[in-house]
């Protein structure tokens, strides 16, 4: 289980400071989907980096399993099974994607491993394996690239911060199935999306609504989902929810 405890980020830019993540807790059950949305501004990456540990909290506990990671650095908490994909994917000139696979696996990835990670994102391993991670995969190559990484590690939390950014429609298409198939296929992980696209809401187990940094919603797809797109509510106008 992944827990945040009174969690506030301070970020300092040319001698200004601006509070971005405001005394902010919630509880992440495992074998969880959760989905956490809101207006642009509200923190929602920044607390996804914050998970990863990419930035660090100024004040606040993240626990998981028991354990105190707050101040574990990104490899430390990456080793306790926490995996984070980028909005955008990091290009590696000169890496392959089998290479980029078996670093990830952490361990001897055979082809044929590789290929079955390839094949679960929708990808012909054949026409991929020994492929460069560099510009000439699209937005949605890439992305599927990133999510078979994920899946490589056998991750116990995946945390995908708005991983619809810049992909075609087909290629979105696939990303609710692969989400689907990750959600069922791994007992016990917990997988948490960044997006603010109604059809990820849609699978969600659980949706957090986030705004100016904190909390103003969380509870199950069923209970949340009708308040931000029924009732009138805007993921920009969430406050309301408050």
């Amino acid at each position: 289980m992944l827990e945040l405890k009174n969690i506030s980020f301070t970020a300092e830019n040319s001698n200004e400071k601006n509070e971005i993540i405001n005394d902010l807790s919630f509880k992440a059950d495992d074998n969880k989907f959760i989905v956490i949305t809101g207006p642009n501004g509200g923190g929602k990456s920044t607390l996804a980096k914050l998970i990863a540990g990419i930035e660090k909290c100024t004040s606040g506990q993240i626990i998981l399993d028991g354990v105190d990671i707050t101040n574990a650095s990104i490899t430390e908490r990456a080793r306790m099974g926490i995996g984070f994909a980028f909005q955008q994917p990091v290009r590696f000139k000169g890496l392959t994607v089998y290479d980029l696979l078996r670093i990830a696996a952490g361990k001897q990835l055979s082809v044929s491993d590789a290929c079955v990670y390839l094949s679960e994102v929708g990808l012909c391993a054949k026409d991929y394996i020994k492929r460069e991670v560099n510009a000439s995969l699209s937005g949605g190559e890439l992305k599927r690239i990133e999510i078979a990484t994920i899946l490589a590690r056998n991750v116990k939390l995946a945390i995908f911060d708005e991983p619809e950014a810049g992909i075609d429609l087909w290629s979105f298409s696939n990303l609710i199935r692969i989400f689907e198939n990750m959600r069922n296929t791994a007992p016990g992980r917990t997988i948490i999306v960044i997006s603010h696209q109604e059809r990820i809401l849609d699978i969600a187990d659980e949706i957090i609504v986030l705004a100016d940094g904190n909390v103003v919603r969380h509870g199950s797809r069923e209970e949340v989902l009708p308040e931000i797109t029924g009732k009138g509510y805007t993921l920009n106008a969430c406050k309301k929810l408050s």
